[in-house]
């Protein structure tokens, strides 16, 4: 993962019958949304793309692992109901130990589908907390449709 935590980042792993997202930043918010932008980077191209629609979404869940669930599932449902795909995220601590995530998004048929889109942020080997660098580092598998990977 990240050196240091000093940057973000994210990475795709195959994995069985699925996807597997990797993501570390400094803080738990910036993880987060850096996973979100690795699960949105698995399947589509949308470097460039100008929002139409910006939206935010108060989240509260426990443990931490259970709230990237929620920020996982919440950018699946947007492509699934309303068609909209994430060209930029941030989230926000909120006061009540959960969490405000801020999307800018841009509707699917603007977007280069590049890959399986996935229908469900997996609980396998799911994880979310600090890590031995200061940082913290979360993962998350996303079974494609059509995969028989469960949730």
């Amino acid at each position: 993962m990240g050196v240091g935590h000093q940057t973000a980042g994210h990475r795709t792993v195959p994995h069985t019958a699925d996807l597997r997202i990797e993501a570390w930043a400094p803080t738990r918010e910036d993880c987060l949304a850096e996973a979100v932008r690795g699960l949105v980077n698995s399947f589509a191209g949308v470097a460039g793309r100008r929002p139409r629609y910006c939206a935010s979404r108060h989240m509260t869940a426990r443990p931490d692992a259970d709230l990237l669930v929620a920020v996982i599932d919440e950018v699946i449902y947007r492509l699934d109901a309303d068609g909209e795909i994430p060209v930029w995220v941030q989230a926000r601590p909120a006061g009540d130990g959960g969490i405000i995530v801020f999307f800018a998004l841009v509707l699917v048929a603007e977007a280069e589908i590049t890959g399986a889109v996935p229908k469900a942020a997996s609980l396998h080997e799911l994880r979310s907390a600090p890590d031995a660098t200061g940082g913290w580092s979360c993962a998350v598998g996303a079974p494609a449709r059509g995969s028989r990977s469960g949730s």
